[in-house]
C-alpha cells in the first residue's frame, strides 16, 4: 500500500475501530495477533514496530472490551492492562527476547480468561446491577468531592450569589456528557486513543486546578488570616474571572467522570439486563445524594479554619491522584513513554507504578510542599 496509506488507514481505524471489532472474541483476537507480530518485529530488532504493535494491541484489541471486563471481573481488567504495560516496558528497555516472548505468553492466557468472563452466559441481572452500581458509586465520588467542597467554601463565605456558576458547570458537564452518549451511540465510536487522551488531559487539568485552590485554602486555615481576606476581598463581589474560574473546575472535574461513566454503563448496556442496570444506577445516586447531604451538613458545623484546613488537604490529596491518573491514561494512549517498576499498584490513590507516574506525582508533592510553605510565612506576615 505504501507507507502514507498504510497510516492513512491506520489511524482511520483506530478512530473507527467497529469498522474491523464486532464481537468481544474478536477484540481479543486482534489484541493476540498485534502482540504476536509485536514479538516478531522485536526477535527481529526493529524495536520501534515493535513498540507501536504493543500499543496498538492495547488499544485496537483490548480497549474496546475493558469496560465490559471491568464491570464482569476488575481485578482480571487490571491484571491484563497492567501486563500490557509491562509488555511496552520490556521493550522500551531492551529486555532479553526470552522476557519479552514470557509476558506476551502471560498475556495469552489473561486473555483466556477475559474470554470466559465475557461470556454471553456469564451475564446476569445481579452482574449487571453491581456493575452499573459500581460504575457511577466509583466515578461519582471523586468529582462529587470537589463540587460539595465548592459548594460549601461558598456557603462558608456567605457568596450564595456565586453559587450559580458552580451548579451550572456541573449541569453544563451532565449536559455534555449526554450529548457525549448521544454521538457515541449514532455517529461515531470513541477510540480507545480518544478516551485515554480525554482523561489523560482532563485529569492534568484538573489537577493543576487543584493545587492552585489546595494553596489558597490553605493560606486560610487560620481564622486570623481569614477575617483579614473577609475585610479586604470578601467585601466586595467576586470578580467574573473568578467566578467562572469556579465553574470551569466544576465542568472539567465533572465531565471526565462523566466520560467515563457513559463508556461504560453503554459497553454494560449492550449485555442486557437493562431493568437491573437501572436499578443498580438509582441505587448508586441515593447513595451519592447521601453523601452530599452528610458532607454539607458537616462542613456547617466546622469552625472555619478547620474548614479550610481540611478542604486544602482533600483539594491536595486529589491533586495527587489526579496526577498520576492523567501520565497514566496518557501512557495507555501512547503520548508518553512508559517504564514500569517493581511496586504494587493502588488506584484508588491514583498510583500506576511507573517511573513516569511516580515523577508525576511526586512533582504535584513537591509543588503543595512548596506552596503551603509559602502561604504559611504569607499568613504570618498578614497577621
Amino acid at each position: 500500500m505504501g507507507q502514507s496509506k498504510a497510516d492513512a488507514l491506520t489511524a482511520y481505524l483506530r478512530r473507527h475501530p467497529e469498522a474491523v471489532v464486532q464481537q468481544t472474541t474478536g477484540s481479543l483476537d486482534i489484541a493476540r495477533q498485534k502482540l504476536r507480530e509485536s514479538l516478531a518485529a522485536y526477535e527481529s530488532g526493529d524495536k520501534r514496530k515493535a513498540t507501536d504493535l504493543a500499543l496498538a494491541a492495547y488499544l485496537d484489541g483490548f480497549e474496546p472490551v475493558e469496560p465490559s471486563l471491568t464491570a464482569r471481573n476488575n481485578a482480571l481488567m487490571l491484571r491484563i492492562e497492567t501486563a500490557m504495560g509491562q509488555v511496552r516496558g520490556a521493550i522500551s528497555r531492551n529486555a532479553p527476547v526470552a522476557e519479552v516472548r514470557g509476558e506476551i505468553e502471560t498475556l495469552d492466557g489473561l486473555f483466556a480468561e477475559a474470554a470466559r468472563a465475557l461470556a454471553p452466559d456469564q451475564a446476569s441481572n445481579a452482574s449487571s446491577f453491581v456493575g452499573a452500581f459500581a460504575v457511577l458509586l466509583r466515578e461519582g465520588l471523586e468529582a462529587l468531592l470537589i463540587v460539595v467542597a465548592m459548594i460549601a467554601f461558598l456557603r462558608k463565605a456567605e457568596r450564595t450569589d456565586v453559587l450559580p456558576y458552580v451548579h451550572g458547570g456541573w449541569v453544563a458537564a451532565l449536559l455534555a456528557g449526554g450529548l457525549t452518549w448521544a454521538a457515541a451511540t449514532y455517529l461515531i465510536t470513541i477510540s480507545g486513543a480518544s478516551r485515554e487522551l480525554t482523561e489523560g488531559f482532563g485529569s492534568l487539568i484538573a489537577s493543576v486546578v487543584l493545587i492552585s485552590v489546595g494553596l489558597w485554602m490553605h493560606g486560610k486555615a487560620q481564622a486570623d488570616a481569614w477575617q483579614v481576606y473577609i475585610r479586604e476581598k470578601l467585601s466586595t463581589a467576586l470578580s467574573k474571572k473568578s467566578a467562572w474560574f469556579l465553574f470551569l473546575l466544576a465542568f472539567v472535574v465533572v465531565y471526565r467522570e462523566v466520560f467515563e461513566t457513559i463508556l461504560f454503563l453503554t459497553a454494560l448496556w449492550t449485555q442486557g439486563g437493562g431493568a437491573a442496570m437501572l436499578a443498580g444506577i438509582g441505587a448508586a445516586a441515593m447513595v451519592l445524594v447521601v453523601v452530599t447531604w452528610i458532607m454539607l451538613r458537616l462542613s456547617r458545623s466546622l469552625p472555619i479554619a478547620k474548614f479550610f484546613q481540611y478542604s486544602a488537604i482533600l483539594m491536595a490529596a486529589l491533586a495527587v491522584v489526579l496526577a498520576g491518573k492523567g501520565v497514566a491514561a496518557l501512557q495507555e494512549a501512547g503520548l508518553i513513554s512508559l517504564h514500569p517498576l517493581a511496586l504494587p499498584r493502588f488506584d484508588w490513590l491514583g498510583f500506576y507504578p511507573t517511573l513516569e507516574g511516580v515523577l508525576a506525582q511526586l512533582l504535584a508533592i513537591a509543588a503543595l510542599a512548596f506552596g503551603f510553605i509559602v502561604a504559611t510565612r504569607k499568613t504570618k506576615d498578614l497577621t
